[in-house]
């Protein structure tokens, strides 16, 4: 032992004497001999051998003393789980056959006054140890077990070789006893049980037990308790402890052994006599008698880093203890000495003095400090070899400091020193703990790119192949790797991190290879081929347009064969084109032929609104370019026979060369409006009330690029009739015109007959001979009366180019059909005069002069007429019987009667519907009629006043009507 180093890692923290301070009832107390002691909740309890107990306090400040036995107190034991004292000691015999040893159990929490200046804690239990079962004999070594509570289990060593045991609640007088044999006694020999020790491993119960020849383990928890010999050689004296891993350890003059369930486990050779043994925070503690010179030496030995953290000598130790964080040893002379450990700061204070910085990093793991601890002392050792310029060992201690220290710390040291190899060593181990910071990945590049290791680079990039997360920040590789002209590298990174972002950057921007970057967006999923031809697209159009179109198709139809005609839901799903087009800004024929594929695989999208109205702006532009309303030149004839014209005069100044590239594009135009216009009609389904493209857009487009054959269709198609007739009518073609009105102003086919009436007007505003037009018009006119003779010469006044002639014919007609209807109505009017005469002449009657009924039979059942007869005024005479309940009215006459009512309040119902009636004057040819028709039938001039006033003001508001 003599190559292992002397620490002080403990220090003296006071002396003291184990008496009854002077003063005290029992003056001999302090010269008596201490014959037991333990320690625990914070008390130091010692025996004496005149059957007294004292307690002492922290400092072992005497606190109270008590006397639980007559004569000696053997052993004692102070309990951890409740306050309890447990004492073997000499009584008082009360009979030759009764062993005066008992054991008893005292609660010091509570007291019992037993004279003016002691106090006694109560004794809770009395026990006789030997009995006729459990014969005497001297005990030598006494254990105390704290199961469930009130639960003890006891063990008693005797120097016969057996262990009485005592289990149960000893207050309650409720135990069970038991013996165990160690040796048998064929030759006669005494082999006492020096030492016990209980070791619990979960329900497992196991007790060791040592004698001078043996070590034994018995098994409690076997029935009944298997004993198994560990080893065949025991110690004479008492230095026997257990460890805090339930170790049992065995001081011999040779060295001190350590025993496990299994057998002898290792042993530390330190030479003499032990004679005491103990364990304190892993710690072992021995003392031990010098043989020559008798002299005792107290040893704290740290197995684990192979140190003597203390080494005094001291007098004879009677017993050892361990309290209040400390060790407590008791002398033969009853004075004590408390050892503490020094605290770690301390301890490695003392270390780094002697620059024992091993050592330090030992201590410190071996002690379980926290790991900033830890890693201060592996600081501090680096900066030590620092200094020295052992950069690598330094670096391997900086190595372990890794997520406590800063590495800036490090890497200034390191970079001042130029030691790249070491950095780079160090980075790495950064990365690989995943506590790199985008600045350390750089720098770990940079170190790679400068010392032109591709090896290594090739081993930091790729050697996560299998492990998945790389450990390091991808964008700042990427960066690093493309700045040092290191593509692949960057690329592999981007490709296994999945920015596909960076990796279609470094080919397209980099390396220019197209052809490759389609090949690898066609590789990824849906969403992200989706996101990287938004961004790249433009690239990719400029310089692949037809491979990259049919990327964008697979990737908007998924090539058409995985849906159905109907499946709309899957369609909705994919990718949609719109979202591509600002790729084709700078391509719109790129764009055209896109969006034309697309359409030609997909009828039903989600965005064929979209998708339509930009192929519209397409076709219907003068000029091909990408579908912006603010890009789109147009505006009407004016700008567009500019155009024409500029076109002309740079044809003229550029030769044929010109002509033809002019030509060509005016071919081109023509071919995409061929297009536009079907798709204008073939996107609005006849059966469709609404089209699939924006109406509004779509007029717009053709009034700006003077686009007429799209602009009569959505006019058509929109029953804007007017607006038609107003394209032939600026176009000034007459026989157009005609022809439009003749399709769209036969109302027998749902046109609009106010169209005749317009072209009327137009005429009669041209200021030039339309004598032939006019008369054609007039035809049409008169055939469906559509308007007035006087508003028709009204309006043909205003043309100074026509004469009478044009309507001589026309008037005269009109004239000869007025004058029929003139004598038509004179004629109803004579008869209804006549008619109302007729009936006031009856009703004047009938007031005036009597009625004479001269009927013979009942009209209801033709039998001859008898008394009691009802006769009505219409000469329909009845039986009384006949008519039953109803008498008032002639059954005869009451069903016209009756409708002729419900025909009045129909009428008058009709009054006060102001919607039909306004209905009607503006579908009827005369309106005035309507009007005429009201008042004959009485209805609006037996309305009431309110409704009237409400009628006449309506009929003022909807005065266009008739």
């Amino acid at each position: 032992m003599y190559q292992w180093r002397k620490f002080e890692f403990f220090e003296e923290k006071y002396a003291a004497k184990c008496v009854v301070p002077d003063g005290e009832e029992d003056d001999d107390l302090a010269t008596k001999k201490i014959t037991c002691c333990s320690s625990g909740r914070g008390k130091v309890v010692t025996g004496f051998d005149d059957g007294n107990v004292c307690l002492f306090d922290r400092g072992l400040k005497f606190n109270y003393a008590f006397k639980p036995h007559a004569s000696s107190v053997l052993f004692l034991q102070q309990l951890k789980q409740r306050n309890f004292l447990v004492t073997i000691g000499e009584d008082e015999q009360l009979s030759p056959q009764q062993s005066p040893l008992c054991l008893k159990v005292f609660d010091l929490d509570k007291m019992q006054p037993e004279s003016s200046s002691m106090t006694s804690p109560d004794c809770v239990g009395i026990l006789r140890i030997f009995t006729n079962q459990f014969p005497e004999a001297q005990i030598t070594s006494f254990l105390v077990l704290e199961e469930v509570p009130p639960i003890l289990l006891i063990a008693i060593g005797l120097d016969n070789g057996s262990i009485y045991c005592i289990k149960g609640d000893i207050a309650r007088e409720r135990i069970s006893r038991f013996k165990l044999q160690v040796e048998s006694h064929s030759d006669k020999t005494l082999s006492s049980i020096n030492g016990l020790g209980f070791r619990v491993d979960g329900r497992s119960l196991q007790l060791f037990a040592v004698t001078p020849s043996s070590v034994s383990l018995f098994s409690l928890h076997d029935q009944p308790p298997r004993r198994q010999t560990l080893d065949q050689i025991g110690c004479d004296g008492h230095s026997v402890a257990m460890s805090d891993r339930s170790e049992l350890m065995i001081g011999r003059p040779e060295a001190v052994y350590f025993y496990e369930v299994d057998g002898r486990g290792p042993c530390w050779a330190f030479e003499g006599e032990k004679k005491l043994l103990g364990w304190f925070r892993g710690y072992l503690l021995c003392v031990i008698a010098d043989q020559r010179t008798r002299k005792h030496t107290f040893n704290i030995y740290d197995l684990k880093n192979r140190l003597i953290a203390h080494s005094a000598s001291v007098k004879e130790v009677s017993h050892m203890l361990y309290e209040w964080g400390n060790i407590i040893l008791i002398m033969s002379d009853k004075s004590a000495l408390c050892i503490g450990e020094k605290d770690m700061e301390s301890k490695l204070d003392m270390l780094f003095k002697k620059n024992l910085y091993t050592v330090a990093i030992n201590l410190v793991q071996t002690q379980q400090a926290d790991a900033a601890a830890t890693a201060e002392v592996l600081r501090k050792y680096g900066d030590h070899l620092y200094s020295k310029q052992d950069y690598d060992e330094a670096m391997a201690q900086y190595i372990h400091t890794i997520g406590h220290l800063e590495p800036s710390y490090v890497i200034q040291k390191f970079l001042d020193a130029q030691r790249i190899y070491n950095l780079t060593n160090y980075l790495e181990k950064l990365h690989e703990k995943g506590l790199a910071s985008k600045d350390h990945t750089t720098l770990l590049l940079n170190c790679y790119t400068k010392l032109k290791d591709v090896e290594k680079l090739n081993l930091f990039i790729k050697s996560d192949d299998s492990v998945g997360e790389l450990k390091f920040d991808v964008e700042t590789a990427i960066r690093v790797c493309r700045a040092a002209n290191y593509h692949e590298h960057a690329m592999y990174v981007a490709k296994k991190a999945g920015r596909h972002e960076w990796y279609l950057k470094i080919l397209l921007e980099d390396l220019d290879r197209y052809e490759e970057a389609l090949e690898y967006i066609s590789s990824l999923e849906a969403s992200q081929a989706g996101m990287t031809i938004k961004e790249y697209g433009k690239i990719l159009i400029e310089h692949k347009p037809m491979e990259t179109i049919e990327i964008l198709i697979r990737l908007c139809t998924e090539d058409g064969d995985k849906r159905g005609d109907s499946n709309g839901l899957y369609v909705s799903m994919l990718p949609s084109p719109v979202d591509f087009l600002s790729i084709f800004i700078h391509h719109p024929q790129s764009l055209m032929e896109f969006l034309e594929k697309y359409t030609n695989k997909i009828k039903d999208s989600p965005a064929q609104v979209e998708i339509h109205n930009t192929l519209l702006e397409l076709y219907i532009a003068n000029e091909l370019n990408f579908p912006s309303m603010s890009q789109v030149n147009g505006g009407g004839d004016y700008l567009n026979g500019a155009s024409a014209k500029a076109a002309t005069l740079n044809a003229e100044s550029n030769g044929t060369t010109a002509g033809k590239k002019g030509s060509k594009e005016e071919k081109d135009r023509l071919v995409r409006r061929e297009k536009g216009l079907r798709l204008l009609k073939s996107a609005w389904p006849a059966e469709a009330e609404h089209p699939l493209y924006d109406v509004d857009l779509a007029i717009i487009l053709c009034e700006m690029n003077a686009f007429k054959d799209g602009l009569l269709y959505l006019y058509e198609k929109m029953k804007l009739y007017k607006e038609v007739i107003a394209c032939y009518m600026q176009a000034h073609d007459h026989e157009g015109l005609i022809a439009c009105c003749k399709k769209l102003g036969d109302s027998v086919k749902g046109g609009d007959p106010t169209l005749w009436a317009d072209l009327l007007k137009y005429f009669g505003e041209l200021g030039e001979d339309c004598s032939k037009e006019v008369k054609e018009v007039l035809t049409y006119i008169e055939r469906d009366d559509i308007l007035p003779p006087i508003i028709v010469l009204q309006t043909l006044s205003r043309n100074p180019c026509l004469t009478l002639s044009v309507i001589k014919d026309y008037i005269a007609r009109k004239l000869e059909q007025e004058s029929k209807m003139i004598e038509e109505d004179r004629q109803a009017i004579e008869k209804y005069q006549e008619d109302t005469l007729a009936m006031r002449k009856e009703i004047q009657d009938l007031r005036t002069n009597a009625r004479i009924f001269q009927l013979s039979k009942c009209t209801a059942c033709t039998f001859t007429l008898d008394l009691p007869a009802v006769h009505f005024m219409c000469m329909h005479s009845f039986h009384l019987r006949c008519l039953g309940d109803n008498e008032k009215e002639c059954p005869e006459c009451a069903p016209e009667y009756r409708s002729v009512l419900e025909m009045k309040r129909n009428l008058e119902q009709n009054s006060k519907d102001q919607d039909r009636f306004f209905h009607q004057i503006k579908n009827s040819k005369d309106g005035f009629s309507v009007i005429a028709e009201y008042f004959g039938k009485g209805i609006i001039s037996k309305t009431s006043n309110g409704s009237t006033s409400d009628l006449r003001a309506a009929a003022s508001s909807s005065n266009s009507g008739f």
